[in-house]
C-alpha cells in the first residue's frame, strides 16, 4: 500500500472529510472549549457568540489542508499570528487550545496516522500565535 501524502494537494482536506468533516471538527473543538476547564481563559478571549468564529476556523481550516480557499473572499487577508498577537497567549493558553483541538480530533473518525499529522502540524500555527503574543506583550 502507498502510505498517504498528507500537506500534498488536497489529501488533507480529503481525509479531514472535506467541508462536511471540518465542520465536524469544528464544532467539537468550541464544545471542548465551552466546557474544558483548562480552556476557560481562552473561551474568554472570544465574544459570547462563536458563529462568526466557527465560521472562520472552519474556512480557515478547508484552505489550510487543501482545500477550497474562500477565506480572503469571505473575511479579507489575514495573518493568523498577527490577527491573535493582540490575545495573552502564553504556553498554558496554547496548550489550553491544543487540549481542545486534540479533544475534537480524537472525535473524528479519520485514519489514526491522519490524526497524528494533524495535530502535529496544528500546533505549527498555534505555537506561532503564543509567539506573536509574546513579542507584541514585549514591544
Amino acid at each position: 500500500m502507498t502510505p498517504r501524502r498528507y500537506g500534498t494537494g488536497d489529501a488533507s482536506y480529503r481525509a479531514a472529510g472535506e467541508r462536511d468533516g471540518i465542520h465536524r471538527l469544528v464544532e467539537r473543538f468550541y464544545e471542548y472549549m465551552d466546557t474544558l476547564p483548562e480552556a476557560r481563559a481562552i473561551r474568554a478571549m472570544h465574544g459570547p457568540e462563536l458563529a462568526r468564529v466557527r465560521e472562520k476556523l472552519a474556512v480557515f481550516l478547508c484552505a489550510w489542508l487543501g482545500g477550497p480557499n474562500d477565506y480572503r473572499a469571505r473575511f479579507g487577508a489575514i495573518s493568523i499570528p498577527g490577527f491573535h498577537a493582540r490575545f495573552a497567549i502564553d504556553e498554558a493558553a496554547r496548550d489550553a487550545w491544543l487540549l481542545c483541538m486534540a479533544r475534537a480530533v480524537g472525535d473524528q473518525a479519520w485514519a489514526d496516522d491522519f490524526k497524528q499529522y494533524f495535530l502535529q502540524a496544528i500546533s505549527v500555527p498555534a505555537e506561532r500565535c503564543r509567539v506573536a503574543s509574546v513579542h507584541r506583550s514585549l514591544a
